[in-house]
């Protein structure tokens, strides 16, 4: 299946719960709710310095955060290292930080030994009390765009992979992907899974790296995200030229944060916003610094 004909396929993808236009008001309401929460991907501060696994817990919990994501690299090399899981639910514990989601590679698209790969990481962090897991794409071995049902029917395993361990996959696309780019195409593997526990993990720069429209989110029901990455990206620069090292704090680029915020915040369940950057700037900083000042900008957005 070609780029376009992918695409092409969207015609046949049911609506996805119209979730509509959300008023001020509304946002409103959510900020006095606790619609959000709060939570720190560690590659954000990952070139700050050597940092273990537990280091980057305590940062995260020194600079006021809600939750962690976590890195399941960092969790092996801990523990293969002598580290322990006690160790890692302890830091957690000391912080009261929850254990949102992890960032991992098993090649799940590979098919069963893929499959295997990942409940191995998923049972592994059921131990730690970990929610989540991302599955982007990853083991797919092919240079044309995914069989967005094959893709489909492979995320529906993983999704009972889920429910035995308590781990829950969530279906990550990324925006410089040449074979799954699109949220378009997300949407897609969603409806194909017929699963009510499937989820999407979007982010601010790959819905704008993959040229997705930021409005096409009203045609999935919130319900159906519950960790959005945050961060934002300059308007300097072609879109086809950005990579990750472009990601800036939100609120100091041009992407459009107020909108994405009013969209999650008509769902009745509260939203993790996870500040996922890899700016190689803001690496040359204390990684404390970096973590206070990426939560001061995530709270700002909030509240515009």
């Amino acid at each position: 299946m070609n780029r376009r004909d992918s695409l092409a396929c969207l015609g046949i993808v049911a609506p996805l719960l119209l979730s509509g236009n959300q008023s001020v008001d509304s946002m409103r309401t959510a900020i006095k709710r606790k619609q959000f929460s709060f939570c720190l991907n560690t590659s954000t501060i990952s070139g700050c310095g050597e940092y273990s696994v537990v280091d980057y817990i305590n940062i995260a919990g020194e600079a006021g955060y809600d939750g962690v994501e976590l890195w399941m690299g960092d969790i092996r090399k801990y523990l293969e290292q002598g580290g322990t899981k006690l160790e890692i639910t302890t830091a957690l514990k000391k912080h009261k930080l929850t254990f949102e989601n992890t960032i991992g590679f098993a090649p799940w698209l590979s098919g069963s030994q893929g499959l295997e790969k990942m409940h191995s990481d998923m049972k592994l962090l059921a131990t730690l009390g970990a929610k989540r897991i991302a599955a982007p794409p990853v083991g797919y071995k092919g240079e044309e765009a995914l069989d967005l049902l094959a893709m489909g029917e492979q995320y529906k395993k993983l999704l009972a992979i889920g429910r035995e361990t308590g781990v829950m996959p969530q279906l990550e696309f990324w925006g410089a992907s040449d074979i799954f780019w699109h949220l378009g195409q997300a949407m897609m593997v969603l409806t194909a899974t017929g699963e009510k526990d499937a989820r999407l993990l979007p982010d601010i720069y790959h819905l704008f790296r993959g040229g997705s429209d930021f409005e096409a989110l009203h045609l999935l029901n919130n319900q159906y995200i519950e960790v959005f990455h945050m961060n934002d990206y300059p308007g300097d620069k072609d879109r086809l030229e950005q990579n990750d090292a472009d990601r800036i704090f939100p609120g100091d680029g041009v992407g459009p944060l107020v909108e994405v915020l009013t969209y999650l915040s008509g769902s009745s369940g509260e939203k993790v916003l996870s500040l996922e950057l890899f700016n190689r700037d803001y690496w040359k900083r204390p990684a404390l610094e970096v973590a206070e000042e990426g939560l001061v900008k995530m709270k700002k957005a909030v509240k515009k």
